[in-house]
């Protein structure tokens, strides 16, 4: 399933595009030394790791998957209506560009009132053309316009991000929509739980698991992708996943906050994955709201292998 280079389509917090040379080096180990049969993902996100893997490996097979609805409808609508997608926001683009920024402002949060007020109205299980285009169009338009690039919902399920200023968003990019496509074209792409791809692991699949981070600060408290927070009793019914997907023998990488790295005495992660291989990586990192303010933070990655014995 080698294709064109595809990169994420949206922008995504947490995206690993930091964490990519990391990663990179443990799959390349990895296929160096085992066959792999499938790809599972249950937080795909943006799809860093998803896409590079798809541009540079082999995959037999793919799952992915996501609690978010409309990113699962947006992943599937660029799948499947790729170029009814990019005529919509072409034309999405071209009005946004002709106006002035307070006509911007103004085209932005009129967007999102109907992106809002749509949401009761749309049926996640089946895709309807001209609806699903539609959604999946202002989800990108938004994505692509919104401050900072984030996605947040509030406790209803609401998007609620302010405008963002930006001079020349590319809301339209037609050549990477249509290499997103093609890598996804027979790719399973699931909307739920995490649990809920379980069934798919086999033993030789290569499982990446990129969680909602723990907050290890007062100020890293963002785990809003959902209108559901992913607390700690979700860290843990994932460490209880992970060692019941370990048990089938697939190959699993997941990514985590370190809150040894501002508490030494938060062993958390240490604790429940203290049967694995855990590493601490140096990432570049925004640490505030301002997207120039960045810093080098540790992360973790937890396998349930050691690169020099597989």
């Amino acid at each position: 399933m080698i294709t064109k280079t595809a990169k994420p389509f949206v922008k995504w917090v947490g995206g690993k595009t930091q964490l990519l040379p990391h990663l990179t080096k443990i799959v390349d180990t990895i296929y160096l030394n085992n066959q792999i049969d499938s790809y599972v993902e249950p937080f795909i996100g943006g799809g860093a790791l998803f896409f590079w893997l798809c541009s540079n490996k082999q995959v037999k097979s793919a799952i992915i998957s996501d609690v978010n609805e409309d990113l699962i409808l947006t992943y599937r609508v660029v799948q499947q209506f790729t170029k009814k997608l990019i005529n919509q926001l072409a034309l999405l683009e071209q009005q946004y560009v002709a106006a002035n920024d307070e006509h911007r402002e103004i085209m932005y949060y009129e967007i999102r009132k109907q992106y809002n007020l749509e949401k009761t109205q749309i049926n996640y299980e089946k895709l309807v053309t001209n609806w699903s285009v539609n959604r999946a169009s202002k989800f990108i338009f938004l994505n692509k316009t919104c401050f900072n690039g984030l996605y947040r919902q509030n406790s209803k399920g609401q998007f609620n991000v302010p405008f963002g200023r930006y001079k020349t968003p590319k809301i339209c990019d037609a050549d990477n929509l249509i290499n997103c496509a093609a890598t996804l074209k027979n790719v399973n792409i699931l909307c739920g739980d995490f649990k809920s791809t379980e069934k798919y692991v086999v033993k030789n699949s290569l499982v990446y698991l990129d969680p909602p981070y723990k907050p290890i600060t007062k100020t890293a408290s963002f785990t809003k992708y959902h209108k559901d927070d992913f607390g700690d009793d979700d860290q843990i019914r994932l460490a209880d996943y992970y060692k019941r997907i370990d048990e089938l023998g697939a190959k699993i990488i997941l990514s985590n906050s370190d809150p040894m790295s501002v508490n030494s005495n938060n062993s958390f992660f240490d604790d429940l994955y203290s049967n694995f291989d855990i590493s601490r990586v140096d990432v570049l990192r925004a640490v505030s709201a301002a997207a120039a303010s960045r810093k080098v933070v540790k992360e973790l990655i937890i396998k349930n292998f050691e690169l020099g014995l597989i």
